[in-house]
């Protein structure tokens, strides 16, 4: 099983369990004033999901981007960039989200993924529903990242967070010398 087969099925197992136990929102999603009694948040908050459209989009968004990604930089760094890009989206969350509000996704890690490709191939063509036409991989990342800001309900800063992560990694692993797909 690779990375993201394993990502998605841990997802999805998380998902199963919050629907059982709808409380589980509290104790593994990210309440930014709780993080002192809770510091585990900052991680499993990346596994929770508030819906099944949320969960939905994030893992088809996760199955695209990271596919591109695993074959730029291998699994190890994949998961590097997962892991660190989702942390820091729920570190920003912690610092500009509202304080009693759960903080949930995956968002802050694909945002990181989604980042790093935005610097790596930043031409690589993308399709984005409901467009006709493929976008640059940069256009559909900002665009993705911009229409989070004006949405009620949304963790822009998780979405900023891994974002910004994100295009640090994908300048590190440029300046490496790993080939992007599309210059």
């Amino acid at each position: 099983m690779n990375a993201i087969a394993f990502l998605v099925a841990l997802n999805a197992l998380v998902f199963f369990f919050r629907i059982v136990r709808p409380d589980l929102i509290y104790v593994l999603g990210l309440t930014p004033a709780l993080v002192p009694q809770q510091p585990w948040t900052l991680i499993t908050a990346m596994f929770v999901h508030a819906s099944f459209t949320h969960i939905l989009f994030n893992m088809i968004s996760l199955f695209f981007l990271g596919s591109m990604f695993l074959r730029l930089v291998g699994e190890t760094d994949f998961l590097k960039v997962f892991f660190i890009g989702g942390l820091a989206g729920n570190v920003l969350y912690m610092l500009l989200g509202p304080a009693m509000v759960p903080g949930v996704g995956a968002s802050g890690a694909i945002f990181a993924i989604g980042g790093a490709l935005a610097i790596m191939a930043p031409k690589l063509p993308v399709m984005v529903f409901p467009l006709p036409v493929p976008v640059p991989m940069w256009g559909a990342m900002t665009f993705f990242l911009l229409i989070g800001f004006f949405i009620s309900g949304i963790a822009w800063q998780a979405h900023l967070g891994g974002f910004l992560l994100g295009m640090l990694a994908g300048l590190y692993y440029k300046r490496r010398g790993r080939r992007p797909l599309y210059y």
